[in-house]
């Protein structure tokens, strides 16, 4: 009865979640923005990798685990990119890079769980390097999609990398001495191109290093309450309430053909 009712809430949230997706997609056929289009369309497809890894590597997600996974995804690509949360809500972007690192260390931690519980494997990790492999995981993760957001903004000329506006010089470089002492210097205007723009109250803009720090920091955070939380889960033994709603679960043979009969 637990089962069928988790399984009728992780598809209700996909559900629900497609539909909203589904009439973004109408939207934009209406107005003829194909690259919105094309956005739903991929967030459709990630839709499909957790029902994907559940049939192929013979596992069951939790449903609180796979609910966040979907949510997640709506709030990146239909929120995030095509409603512009992103410059609309300040925080919006710190709050998805948390729970990225957050999600991601969970992954990591799964899979090195699943190779630790496997009969085959010849050695066994530690509640505590399982940890750590979980947060170098998750960095490592955060990591390569800065280096993408990098690569899209140099390369395609986009703004991945959100700007910050800086209204004050904190440099040794203008110490006319040479002397290594930090020079504290306000910027009072903000001039681009001969262009005076009023609206600022003075500063330069920070083309991504600030956003690129802030990130990773913020992965950081994520990466480590869920090692943390990795930890005590393996060392008391799967007893903790929140890491096992969270990692997903090897199904037994018997489990598999009858998880396999239902979803035929």
């Amino acid at each position: 009865m637990s089962q069928m009712y988790n399984r009728k809430c992780r598809w209700t949230v996909r559900g629900i979640l497609s539909f909203f997706i589904l009439l973004v997609i109408v939207r934009a056929a209406f107005t003829g923005n194909y690259e919105n289009i094309f956005v739903c369309a991929l967030a459709l497809i990630l839709f499909c990798v957790p029902v994907f890894l559940e049939k192929h590597l013979f596992i069951d997600i939790p449903p609180m685990m796979e609910g966040m996974i979907y949510c997640f995804i709506f709030a990146a690509e239909i929120l995030g990119e095509i409603n512009s949360f992103y410059t609309r809500i300040p925080g919006w972007d710190t709050m998805l890079h948390t729970l990225n690192g957050f999600l991601m260390a969970a992954v990591g931690f799964s899979l090195v769980d699943l190779f630790n519980r496997s009969e085959r494997m010849t050695f066994k990790l530690s509640p505590f390097f399982l940890a750590v492999v979980a947060f170098c995981f998750s960095m490592t993760i955060g990591v390569l999609w800065e280096f993408f957001e990098f690569g899209m903004d140099y390369f395609f000329a986009t703004d991945m990398q959100k700007d910050f506006l800086i209204t004050q010089i904190n440099s040794v470089l203008l110490q006319p001495s040479k002397w290594n002492i930090v020079v504290h210097e306000p910027i009072t205007s903000l001039i681009v191109n001969g262009k005076d723009w009023m609206e600022f109250p003075g500063g330069y803009v920070d083309i991504g290093l600030i956003d690129t720090m802030k990130d990773l920091f913020v992965n950081f955070i994520g990466a480590v309450i869920f090692a943390v939380i990795g930890f005590f889960y393996v060392k008391t033994r799967g007893k903790g309430k929140l890491a096992s709603s969270l990692i997903p679960i090897v199904l037994q043979r018997d489990q598999k053909v009858e998880k396999n009969k239902k979803k035929k």
